[in-house]
């Protein structure tokens, strides 16, 4: 491919920028007169400087690809606390804002008339027992009469529905007793699970009954980051579904690391319409507590590992007639070559090639702006800078 043709007069109109604007146009004139008078034929590559460029040597490489996404900490669970049964709220157990054990004690309900209660239950148990013992007697007697002929069918039957009524009125009074001790424990409210309490929602000294909401109890350890991903990123969402643990590095809002990765658990099943996402958890540890709810942090996920590939300078790569391409030195180490390539996703490292160079191979990394197919090179000593000339300043 030869140079094109029109290249050289615009460059040395160029030189001609300290001229006047009338010299600089009678210049540029001469220029382009002298380009049409070569008959549009393209000038040889030994009529242009050569482009001083720098070489980069290829190596093989693993690499991952990372995807970092904006969530919110939350508590894992956040449970409320409710009475279950009706009295005078006499006293709060517990530090409003300070973490509770799971069963910890959090508030009294007045005991008194429970204790009663347990108590007439308990007198209405010994009630049925001693009518139960009766009906037991009398059966007994008539059954030994009945097999002597001396009552009816239907006295015995009368004296067995007796009996099994007293027994029933046993168990009846029995269960009345396990109710009245059951309310009896529920006068002291404990935490159904440690985590952080909450401020009571309802003063010492208020009625309650059962469905007031007393406080609630965050869980702190471990928690969830709800984040979304986008659509596309399918790799994950599969990864999740057929039972892979993902693994999700925390990025606080400082920009440090969390120092305990986390794993993916959660992804929604279908695309939320409105933002056109996915939801999607992870889970950590939080035994320090260092990690707050409410905080806004990125979750990073690998998304995909590759081995074996080539990285170059993101700058390195352009876009030819054929697409994505990379400039190499040809056999001789004077003039360029373009190598069509097949691009991976760029990473923080540079641009993942996965086709079109091979390890060992020497590619140019700068002065691209002047390179095309069979361009004159200068190939830089290694350490000098590989920042590519301005056009119009050749050597």
């Amino acid at each position: 491919m030869s140079r094109p043709t029109c290249l050289y007069p615009i460059r040395a109109f160029r030189r001609y920028g300290g001229l006047t604007l009338g010299a600089s146009a009678l210049a540029a004139a001469a220029l382009l007169t002298a380009c049409a008078d070569s008959g549009g034929e393209p000038m040889a590559g030994d009529d242009m400087p050569p482009v001083p460029v720098s070489i980069l040597t290829t190596e093989s490489e693993h690499a991952d690809v990372y995807r970092e996404y904006p969530g919110r900490i939350r508590g894992a669970r956040e449970v409320e606390v409710w009475a279950r049964v009706q009295g005078i709220l006499e006293e709060r157990l517990y530090d409003e804002g300070e973490i509770v054990v799971a069963g910890a004690p959090m508030f009294r309900i007045e005991r008194a008339p429970f204790e009663v209660a347990v108590t007439m239950a308990e007198a209405d148990v010994a009630t049925a027992r001693a009518s139960f013992r009766q009906a037991e007697r009398e059966w007994r007697r008539v059954v030994d009469l009945y097999e002597q002929d001396a009552v009816s069918e239907r006295e015995r039957d009368s004296a067995l529905g007796a009996y099994e009524l007293a027994q029933a009125q046993v168990q009846a009074a029995e269960a009345r007793v396990a109710q009245a001790r059951l309310d009896l424990g529920y006068t002291d409210v404990t935490a159904p699970q440690t985590g952080a309490a909450s401020l009571e929602s309802v003063p010492e000294g208020s009625l309650v009954g059962p469905g007031t909401k007393l406080a609630s109890v965050l869980q702190l350890d471990p928690v969830h980051v709800h984040f979304a991903l986008p659509e596309t990123d399918a790799l994950v969402r599969r990864a999740i579904r057929n039972g892979m643990e993902h693994e999700a590095v925390l990025i606080l809002p400082d920009g440090s690391t969390h120092p305990e990765p986390g794993v993916v658990d959660f992804t929604a099943s279908a695309v939320d319409a409105g933002t056109g996402s996915i939801s999607a958890r992870a889970v950590y540890n939080n035994a320090d507590r260092a990690l707050v709810p409410g905080q806004f942090v990125r979750v990073r996920l690998l998304l995909r590992s590759y081995e074996d590939i080539i990285v170059l300078p993101e700058l390195t790569v352009g876009e030819g007639p054929d697409g994505p391409q990379v400039f190499v030195p040809a056999d001789d180490g004077e003039t360029a070559v373009s190598r069509p390539v097949s691009l991976g996703p760029v990473i923080p490292e540079g641009q993942i090639i996965l086709g079109g160079i091979e390890s060992g191979e020497r590619v140019i990394v700068n002065g691209h702006a002047r390179l095309f197919d069979g361009a004159p090179i200068a190939i830089e000593p290694a350490g000098e800078p590989d920042t590519p000339p301005e056009d119009g300043d050749d050597a």
